[in-house]
């Protein structure tokens, strides 16, 4: 689900930056507000979360790969308007550092994950969810509902900017200058995987974590719940600095330890393909394979090979050069992308600190 550079026209880029501002923006307002209640470091933690959750790949139907997001669970703890900060720092990080995901397709990424799965995941939760007890099982349910929903609007949202681009963007000769599959294809081929396995994992994720906190952190959950009945103690809701992060940092770490395991999954997810599958045999059977039997263009379109180096991150598919060992590169990568997350929460944390007076 993370659209690479080349396959989105520079039009649509914009358009999806444009849309995905004003999101941007209401967010870090709302942010202001609610560093009083030392939020940040919930936001890195749950921005490092996602990082690493995209990092575990799934065999997909198909030949593909897929992953779970984590962005329902961000939604139900720290509301919609922070999620879309934390999914979105995950994601620049990833793009930037990594190349997972196109730095001209950040917008359309962050709206399609961030913005989209936040709001859905919370309109979701909250309706299910209403007027129940924080240790309601209804609220377990209503947790993997609501990832399931939400990880499926954001690939049919990019199912649809794929398959947008041969309608309105062909060169001279008729040919697709960017995603060369239509909607016919791209849609089913995006959904099939995200309605089974990315979908399913979304739900356990979701829904586990859920039952988790319930027992062990319900006042997390008593931020969006404001209608809840109280049927717990949950004194201290939001009050969360890094101290009370430990319990967190030792889940992230040990989630870090079996990031290994999302190398596993043999393929790339669809619309990720490189210049390179579009002029390998194999790639070229291997694409159409998982594109309802069509083959791809005979040369690779010429706006999607234009743009696609546009930019060369440090550590590119999460393999450091200089390491042999890929699981040991993976597993590295992993690390510095949660650990960069965190060290800038703390400084950030740290300069409004510092402002406030505050210890």
């Amino acid at each position: 689900m993370h659209i690479p550079d080349g396959y989105l026209s520079p039009s649509t880029c914009a358009v999806m930056y444009a849309a995905a501002a004003p999101f941007w923006y209401g967010s870090l307002r709302r942010l202001r507000r609610l560093l009083r209640s030392r939020v940040i470091p919930l936001i890195s933690m749950f921005a490092a979360f996602s990082f690493v959750v995209m990092m575990f790949n799934l065999p997909l139907p198909g030949g593909t790969t897929g992953h779970a997001v984590g962005v329902a669970i961000a939604s139900i703890v720290l509301g919609p308007w922070a999620s879309i900060l934390a999914i979105s720092v995950a994601l620049v990080i990833q793009a930037v550092f990594f190349g997972d995901g196109g730095i001209t397709a950040l917008g359309a990424n962050c709206f399609n994950m961030a913005i989209t799965g936040s709001l859905v995941a919370y309109a979701i939760y909250r309706a299910i969810s209403r007027n129940r007890p924080i240790a309601s099982r209804r609220r377990v349910a209503a947790a993997g509902i609501a990832g399931y929903v939400a990880i499926n609007v954001s690939a049919l949202f990019a199912a649809v900017e794929f398959g947008i681009q041969p309608m309105l963007f062909r060169d001279a000769s008729g040919a697709p200058l960017y995603a060369p599959y239509p909607l016919k294809i791209a849609i089913p081929a995006m959904m099939a995987g995200h309605l089974t396995i990315a979908g399913l994992a979304e739900f356990v994720l979701s829904a586990g974590l859920v039952a988790w906190l319930q027992r062990s952190h319900p006042s997390l959950l008593r931020t969006t719940a404001p209608d809840a009945v109280e049927d717990v103690e949950t004194s201290g809701a939001g009050a969360f600095g890094w101290p009370a992060m430990r319990p967190m940092l030792v889940g992230l770490a040990i989630l870090l330890l079996g990031t290994p395991l999302g190398i596993l999954a043999v393929g790339s997810a669809w619309g990720e393909w490189s210049p390179r599958d579009f002029a390998d045999a194999a790639g070229r059977r291997q694409i159409a394979s998982v594109s309802g039997q069509q083959a791809p263009p005979e040369q690779v379109p010429q706006g999607l090979e234009r743009l696609s180096s546009i930019w060369t991150a440090p550590f590119p598919a999460y393999a450091p050069r200089f390491l042999r060992s890929a699981s040991f590169g993976y597993f590295l990568s992993a690390a510095f992308g949660s650990g960069l997350i965190v060290l800038l929460a703390v400084a950030a944390d740290r300069i409004f600190a510092r402002r406030t007076g505050s210890s």
